[in-house]
Formats: C-alpha cells, sequence, structure tokens
C-alpha cells in the first residue's frame, strides 16, 4: 500500500502566525475590548482561509493512495481499477527523468483541466488530470499514464519517482 502524505509546512505556519496575532491581540485587549477583539480575530481568519485553501485543495484532489489488496488506485476523488492501468506506460513514466524544480512549475502553470470550453484537456489534446481539480497545483509534479484503454491520464504527485515505483509494483503484481 502507497499513500502519499502532502506536505503540511504553509498550513501550520499560517495558522501559527494567525494564532499568534490573535493571543497578542487578546493579551492587549482583553476584558475590556472582548467585542473588538472577536471581529479583529474574525477578520484576521478572512485573511487566513484563502492561504490555506490550496493545502487544503490538494489534500481533497490530489491525495494518492494504492490499494493492491482492493486493487485500486484512488486520486482526489477518482478510483481506478489497477488492472486498467497499462503497466508499460507506468514503466515508461517511471524511466522518463524527472523534471527539475523550473519545468515542474512550467508544467503544472500549464496543466489546466478547468470545465469551461477551450480549457478542457480534451479540447486542447492534453492527457485527462485525474482527481477531480481544474489544475496541478504549482510545484506537483506530475505523471503521464495510458489506461489499457488509450485514455492518456495526469497525475499530480508531490513525489512522482515514489509513487510511480509503487504503481509499477502493484499494477505487476495485478497483471
Amino acid at each position: 500500500m502507497y499513500r502519499e502524505r502532502l506536505p503540511k509546512t504553509w498550513t501550520i505556519a499560517c495558522v501559527c502566525v494567525y494564532l499568534a496575532m490573535v493571543v497578542k491581540l487578546g493579551v492587549d485587549a482583553i476584558p475590556e475590548d472582548t467585542g473588538v477583539w472577536l471581529a479583529v480575530s474574525a477578520a484576521f481568519l478572512l485573511v487566513l482561509l484563502p492561504c490555506v485553501a490550496v493545502p487544503i485543495s490538494k489534500a481533497v484532489y490530489h491525495r494518492i493512495v494504492i490499494d493492491p489488496d482492493q486493487g485500486v488506485l484512488r486520486v482526489g476523488r477518482e478510483r481506478l481499477a489497477l488492472a486498467d492501468i497499462d503497466p508499460a506506460s507506468v514503466h515508461a513514466a517511471l524511466r522518463e527523468q524527472e523534471p527539475g524544480t523550473v519545468a515542474r512549475y512550467a508544467a503544472s502553470a500549464q496543466a489546466v483541466d478547468a470545465p469551461v470550453p477551450g480549457l478542457r484537456a480534451a479540447d486542447r489534446g492534453a492527457p485527462r488530470l485525474v482527481g477531480g481539480g481544474w489544475g496541478v497545483p504549482m510545484g506537483m509534479g506530475t505523471a503521464v499514464l495510458t489506461t489499457r484503454g488509450g485514455e492518456e491520464l495526469s497525475i499530480a504527485t508531490h513525489d512522482r519517482n515514489a509513487f510511480l515505483t509503487a504503481l509499477a509494483a502493484a499494477v505487476s503484481a495485478k497483471a
């Protein structure tokens, strides 16, 4: 079984800064200005929410779990049968050199699969993005795989080599 854990450093840093600001304001304002402290804390929360929205969406749409016992690859909200994935495409993707940081950022900026005419991957001839998200989060790598039916799939991952190695083992075991 393979489970890709997403980094939580950014989320923890944002929440810690928020809590530090709220506590500092609370020390200065409570008990005289409790209402003002609550209002300002809520206003700071409106700044915090967009900062943690991307990590939350990564956890929802790009979480990867390979479960060979059930024969399933789960990416975000989608489930793919391991038997449907072409083992040759997994081994070919594993042999490809992993792109550098700049190339990974450039590729993730261009990997859009939004439900808007002209921005769908199928309209542009690009692989379909698996997981339910509209794009690859900046900096995440992608692995392009093929199903046995010939459909190209793009899967966003933080650790491309570890994901492909685990997937190759799982697909080979199911074949």
